[in-house]
């Protein structure tokens, strides 16, 4: 797939042939709804907890005698039918709620949500991205040259081949943009994100990938 290829004042300097292999996949809604619901559940922390009766305070000593007293029997005031006692059937932090995914299945996941990007041109590749200082208001300067490109309400992700602080801390602030290094690069951050903005040398980074 070839597509244009642009400096990062927003001029188009030639052609860049995208490898077939990441993004030339066809759709396959069942396998990206897979990987994001797995995702999604590996993500997620247990907070809720109920203590049982095994865990909450007091109750070591039996209330009353078995017998004789007229009463019903009890061994606990922490029993689950007394005020203050364990809950039955509560949330518990054990829970566990990951999903194990064959690994060939999320890098191809992850291939498929950026072919959908190129295929529906919501991809963009920029020759390079280089600011001076880490200063929100210079990569403001430079995210604007793009608009008009990327359309009413951007939504962008800036992939970057490494961890350059400069335009990450630059980033931070800019509501519509942000930056990520290509080697940590998930389905999730592409389908949250409407845009890409593909730095060319991430290609190469994710061709990496294929090898894994």
């Amino acid at each position: 797939m070839e597509i244009n290829l642009y400096n990062q004042k927003a001029e188009s300097i030639g052609k860049i042939d995208l490898p077939d292999q990441i993004f030339g996949l066809k759709m396959n809604a069942d396998l990206l709804h897979q990987v994001v619901t797995s995702q999604m559940s590996n993500k997620r922390q247990v907070l809720a907890h109920a203590k049982g009766r095994s865990e909450v305070r007091g109750g070591g000593k039996k209330p009353w005698r078995q017998k004789g007293t007229g009463r019903a029997r009890h061994g606990s005031i922490r029993s689950p039918i007394w005020k203050g006692g364990g809950a039955t059937f509560g949330p518990t932090k054990e829970r566990n709620f990951k999903k194990k995914l064959n690994r060939k299945m999320v890098r191809k996941a992850l291939f498929v949500a950026l072919s959908s990007k190129a295929r529906d041109n919501q991809l963009l590749v920029v020759d390079g991205i280089n600011i001076q200082n880490p200063k929100t208001k210079e990569m403001a300067v430079l995210f604007k040259n793009f608009l008009d490109m990327f359309g009413k309400n951007p939504n962008v992700l800036l992939v970057m081949p490494t961890g350059d602080d400069n335009v990450k801390r630059a980033s931070k602030n800019l509501p519509h943009l942000s930056a990520v290094e290509a080697k940590g690069l998930n389905l999730l951050e592409v389908l949250a994100h409407k845009q890409l903005l593909l730095v060319k040398d991430s290609i190469g980074v994710l061709e990496k990938k294929l090898k894994v």
